[in-house]
């Protein structure tokens, strides 16, 4: 039995849940602030970029106690030569790992005297960059940040073909063998 002026459970449920609705409506949540990441300070680099433009022999290692080996063996990739140009921004014009066509990239100086060469707007050290591991002038020894790409490509090692700004010698041509000639023959003097 039902008493008249009892609500219905049904009624008293609604009620319920639309004070509850009601009640959240007023309620202010506060969202927490998103806390900033730490940025790496973008530094000068150790070397300007016009200091390894040029032209590069080009090989790659996996083990660090293949490095010696590799570095000689880029030297004898000057045949076909990787070219690093100056990118009309003040950057240099490198491949990014798996594109078919180079892009200006930065030479980007961190903490701790270490360079990268990434894209611009990137920090230092992301996935796309590369760290220098070495360079002396004739030696370029770049190791990439992603894991996964450096898995693939291994620690690249660019070894300067020539004094900058020399020109490939080209090869001597060969002389022509001079022809034999024999000599003339020598007629016997006649006796006297």
């Amino acid at each position: 039995m039902s008493s008249p002026d009892r609500p219905s459970l049904s009624t008293a449920l609604v009620l319920t849940l639309l004070g509850l609705g009601l009640a959240g409506c007023a309620t202010t949540i506060q969202q927490p602030e998103p806390v900033p990441q730490a940025q790496t300070p973008l530094l000068p680099p150790a070397f300007p970029p016009q200091d390894i433009v040029g032209r590069w022999g080009l090989a790659a290692y996996h083990k660090d106690e293949d490095r010696a080996r590799i570095e000689a063996a880029a030297a004898n990739q000057c045949r076909q030569p990787y070219i690093i140009r100056l990118g009309p921004t003040g950057g240099v014009m490198m491949h990014l790992a798996d594109q078919a066509q180079p892009e200006e990239l930065r030479l980007k100086g961190a903490p701790g005297n270490k360079t990268y060469v990434g894209p611009e707007g990137d920090p230092p050290g992301s996935a796309q960059d590369r760290e220098v591991v070495h360079f002396d002038g004739r030696i370029l020894i770049l190791r990439w940040i992603d894991r996964e790409v450096q898995g693939r490509y291994g620690t690249m090692v660019y070894a300067r073909c020539g004094p900058e700004g020399e020109k490939r010698p080209a090869k001597p041509k060969a002389r022509p063998k001079p022809k034999a000639t024999q000599p003339p023959i020598q007629q016997p003097k006649p006796a006297q």
